[in-house]
């Protein structure tokens, strides 16, 4: 397994997606971190982020580069995967809403549903408890998933709490893969990366 002396490595998928202020949270906490573009790149990985983005322009991107295979392969193996928004999409086996051809890199045995919340006029932001969290998060939702379906062995880590969309699943874990539908890289809360990278040192 890849490893460092100094932090563990983090890459983050970077052919498309919120890029930057996942390296930028990563590094501040430690972390040795870098875009991931190419399946070497990926094999100096301890850990990943898929960050929010376009689900579908991922997954072709993924192909084009010919990191799809890589991806699922690192995953199924076992490395410490945390999604965000498009990110949680990619992670999930199944699909609601998407595209005839949509592809996942799957792991999460969870079934989502893409633009649940509505188009990006509907963003939305807001306040969730989130396990283990003595304090609330604010959680920032673009265009967002939510979680329709859950797994045996499925934790749920966030549920939206009030307006139309009461009670929704926007946290889940599974192992050593979580994801959320918010951005947490927007906001400068640390706490759910720190989360990820408690994942990745007991992977």
């Amino acid at each position: 397994m890849p490893s460092s002396l100094t932090g563990p490595t983090i890459g983050v998928f970077a052919l498309q997606g919120d890029v930057r202020e996942h390296l930028r949270i990563l590094t501040d906490l430690g972390a040795t971190a870098f875009g991931v573009r190419r399946p070497e790149e990926l094999a100096r990985c301890d850990g990943l982020i898929i960050p929010g983005g376009e689900s579908t322009t991922m997954y072709k991107l993924a192909r084009t580069f010919e990191l799809f295979e890589p991806l699922q392969q690192r995953i199924e193996q076992g490395m410490p995967t945390f999604g965000t928004c498009a990110g949680m999409i990619m992670l999930a086996d199944r699909v609601e809403g998407g595209t005839a051809d949509q592809e996942t890199l799957g792991g999460l045995d969870v079934t989502v549903r893409r633009n649940a919340f509505g188009r990006q006029v509907d963003s939305f932001e807001g306040e969730l408890a989130f396990d283990g969290f003595e304090e609330p998060v604010h959680a920032v939702f673009i265009r967002a998933p939510w979680v329709e379906e859950l797994g045996e062995g499925v934790d749920v880590l966030a549920r939206v709490e009030g307006g139309p969309a009461d009670g929704r699943v926007v946290g889940v874990r599974q192992g050593s893969l979580m994801a959320t539908s918010f951005h947490p890289e927007v906001d400068s809360d640390t706490r759910i990366h720190r989360y990820f990278l408690d994942l990745v040192a007991q992977a």
